[in-house]
Protein backbone atom coordinates (compact mmCIF):
# COMPACT_ATOMS: atom_id res chain seq x y z
CA UNK A 1 0.00 0.00 0.00
CA UNK A 2 1.17 3.51 -0.86
CA UNK A 3 0.08 6.57 1.07
CA UNK A 4 0.32 10.26 0.19
CA UNK A 5 0.07 12.84 2.97
CA UNK A 6 -0.25 16.52 2.10
CA UNK A 7 0.38 19.55 4.29
CA UNK A 8 0.76 23.30 3.98
CA UNK A 9 -2.64 24.55 2.90
CA UNK A 10 -4.41 27.46 4.51
CA UNK A 11 -5.78 30.96 4.13
CA UNK A 12 -3.64 33.63 2.47
CA UNK A 13 -4.25 37.11 1.12
CA UNK A 14 -4.02 37.85 -2.61
CA UNK A 15 -0.40 38.27 -3.60
CA UNK A 16 0.77 36.04 -0.79
CA UNK A 17 2.61 32.73 -0.81
CA UNK A 18 2.13 29.19 0.44
CA UNK A 19 4.16 26.02 0.16
CA UNK A 20 2.49 22.64 -0.09
CA UNK A 21 4.25 19.39 0.74
CA UNK A 22 3.34 15.81 -0.06
CA UNK A 23 5.17 12.81 1.32
CA UNK A 24 4.80 9.35 -0.17
CA UNK A 25 5.23 6.34 2.06
CA UNK A 26 4.55 2.64 2.15
CA UNK A 27 5.57 -0.19 -0.12
CA UNK A 28 7.27 1.84 -2.83
CA UNK A 29 9.59 0.23 -5.36
CA UNK A 30 10.01 3.34 -7.47
CA UNK A 31 8.34 6.67 -8.20
CA UNK A 32 7.92 7.78 -11.81
CA UNK A 33 6.44 11.20 -11.18
CA UNK A 34 4.62 13.26 -8.59
CA UNK A 35 2.50 16.32 -8.99
CA UNK A 36 -0.44 18.43 -7.99
CA UNK A 37 -4.02 18.83 -9.16
CA UNK A 38 -6.69 21.13 -7.82
CA UNK A 39 -10.46 21.29 -7.70
CA UNK A 40 -12.42 24.46 -7.11
CA UNK A 41 -16.07 24.38 -6.00
CA UNK A 42 -18.33 23.45 -8.87
CA UNK A 43 -15.44 22.70 -11.20
CA UNK A 44 -13.64 19.61 -12.38
CA UNK A 45 -10.26 18.60 -11.04
CA UNK A 46 -7.48 20.17 -13.10
CA UNK A 47 -3.77 19.63 -13.55
CA UNK A 48 -1.45 22.11 -11.84
CA UNK A 49 2.12 20.82 -12.02
CA UNK A 50 4.20 17.64 -12.30
CA UNK A 51 7.82 16.64 -11.82
CA UNK A 52 9.61 13.59 -13.15
CA UNK A 53 11.29 11.70 -10.38
CA UNK A 54 14.52 10.65 -12.07
CA UNK A 55 15.21 13.52 -14.46
CA UNK A 56 13.38 16.25 -12.64
CA UNK A 57 11.54 17.49 -15.73
CA UNK A 58 8.77 19.86 -14.76
CA UNK A 59 5.42 20.67 -16.33
CA UNK A 60 2.96 23.41 -15.41
CA UNK A 61 -0.54 24.49 -16.28
CA UNK A 62 -0.53 27.78 -18.16
CA UNK A 63 -2.52 29.39 -15.37
CA UNK A 64 0.29 28.91 -12.83
CA UNK A 65 3.44 29.29 -14.96
CA UNK A 66 5.79 31.87 -13.52
CA UNK A 67 4.02 31.84 -10.14
CA UNK A 68 4.24 28.22 -8.93
CA UNK A 69 7.36 26.07 -8.65
CA UNK A 70 7.36 22.33 -8.16
CA UNK A 71 10.36 20.56 -6.66
CA UNK A 72 11.23 17.24 -5.08
CA UNK A 73 13.35 15.57 -2.45
CA UNK A 74 14.07 12.08 -3.71
CA UNK A 75 15.51 10.89 -0.41
CA UNK A 76 12.32 11.82 1.40
CA UNK A 77 9.90 10.80 -1.39
CA UNK A 78 8.45 14.28 -1.02
CA UNK A 79 7.19 16.78 -3.55
CA UNK A 80 6.72 20.48 -2.89
CA UNK A 81 4.66 23.19 -4.55
CA UNK A 82 5.80 26.74 -3.88
CA UNK A 83 2.93 29.06 -4.73
CA UNK A 84 3.67 32.76 -5.09
CA UNK A 85 1.58 35.74 -6.21
CA UNK A 86 -1.55 33.85 -5.27
CA UNK A 87 -4.86 34.95 -6.74
CA UNK A 88 -8.42 34.36 -5.57
CA UNK A 89 -8.90 32.04 -8.54
CA UNK A 90 -6.23 29.76 -7.08
CA UNK A 91 -8.66 28.88 -4.29
CA UNK A 92 -9.27 25.14 -4.42
CA UNK A 93 -8.59 21.84 -2.77
CA UNK A 94 -5.12 20.78 -3.88
CA UNK A 95 -4.50 17.08 -4.37
CA UNK A 96 -1.15 15.36 -4.49
CA UNK A 97 -0.73 12.76 -7.21
CA UNK A 98 1.93 10.11 -7.65
CA UNK A 99 2.61 7.53 -10.32
CA UNK A 100 4.27 4.75 -8.38
CA UNK A 101 5.47 1.23 -8.90
CA UNK A 102 4.74 -0.45 -5.58
CA UNK A 103 6.85 -3.23 -4.12
CA UNK A 104 4.20 -5.66 -5.28
CA UNK A 105 1.91 -5.22 -8.25
CA UNK A 106 1.70 -2.92 -11.23
CA UNK A 107 2.46 0.76 -11.54
CA UNK A 108 -0.57 2.88 -10.73
CA UNK A 109 -1.72 6.33 -9.75
CA UNK A 110 -2.20 7.32 -6.14
CA UNK A 111 -3.90 10.38 -4.64
CA UNK A 112 -3.67 12.28 -1.40
CA UNK A 113 -6.65 13.35 0.67
CA UNK A 114 -6.42 16.98 -0.42
CA UNK A 115 -5.52 20.22 1.32
CA UNK A 116 -7.56 23.41 1.16
CA UNK A 117 -5.98 26.59 -0.20
CA UNK A 118 -8.06 29.76 0.16
CA UNK A 119 -6.91 33.07 -1.29
CA UNK A 120 -9.00 35.90 0.09
CA UNK A 121 -8.68 39.31 1.66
Amino acid sequence: QVHLVESGGGLVQPGGSLRLSCAASGSIFSINAMGWYRQAPGKEREFVAQIGWSGGNTYYADSVKGRFTISRDNAKNTVYLQMNSLKPEDTAVYYCHANVRPSWGMTKDYWGQGTQVTVSS
